[in-house]
């Protein structure tokens, strides 16, 4: 499995440009406070915590006032040590009921060959669903054969170096390889754009896992970190 120093260089600058700074330390989690953390981020929304975890280490990105606090949390000895301590302690540094939470990271160089497909359509047109509209530019869509919608993907654009794809197919659709190849189409577009294309999604979403893995994106043991607050019934 790759370390932090075995990643392609674009991938490197991607993360060094999201959370702040890259690489890590070699063991542990490394805090660092990121002013964007304060910002809205590609779907104008807050996003206070954002991590990128190799198998060894990772790499916690946090809003400036809290870095100090969150960084006293961990010892730096090893990965999951730290992040039991940062799930007891984050919380209390939001002061919020919450939880740090992990899904899987990948990226790819080498998108599978596919013939491409789909069509870029502005997000504003009318026939593209909620669920993509808060997308950054333009939306890849496969139409269904009545000229609805029926699979799309949208781009994270979080930096120049890094875009961040997500899918979603109509019932209808799916079993006929549209996902994984749109997936392939946009990766390709954004490495013909300079980027590197990054595929994030939870352990247990095993749809995404099969598209990810069909469309070059292997699961190479990375995971994503977050900070999620916990809904009322569950604190």
């Amino acid at each position: 499995m790759p370390e932090v120093d075995e990643i392609p260089p674009r991938l490197s600058e991607h993360l060094r440009t999201w959370l702040g700074e890259w690489p890590p330390r070699p063991t542990g989690v490394t805090v660092v406070g990121h002013l964007p953390r304060t910002m809205p981020g590609w779907d104008g929304l807050l996003h206070e915590v954002i991590g990128v975890a190799s198998t060894n280490a990772a790499l916690l990105s946090v809003p400036p006032e809290v870095a100090h606090e969150i960084a006293g949390l961990v010892r730096g000895k090893s990965l999951e040590e730290d992040l039991h301590l940062l799930r007891q302690g984050v919380a209390k540094a939001f002061d919020r009921d919450g939880r740090i939470g992990r899904g899987r990271f990948r990226w790819t160089t080498t998108p599978t060959p596919t013939t491409d497909v789909g069509e870029w359509v502005p997000t504003d047109d009318p026939r593209v669903p909620d669920w993509l509209k808060p997308f950054n530019d333009e939306v890849l869509i496969s139409w269904a054969d009545d000229g609805t919608y029926g699979a799309g993907v949208g781009l994270k654009k979080h930096d120049d170096a890094g875009h961040e794809i997500s899918v979603g197919t109509e019932e209808s659709m799916r079993g006929r390889g549209i996902g994984r190849r749109l997936v392939a189409t946009a990766a390709r577009q954004i490495l013909d754009f300079g980027a590197v294309p990054t595929y994030l999604h939870a352990f247990d979403n095993y749809a995404s896992d099969k598209v990810a893995t069909a469309s070059g994106f292997d699961d190479v043991g990375w995971t994503v970190l977050g900070f999620w607050p916990l809904e009322p019934d569950s604190a």
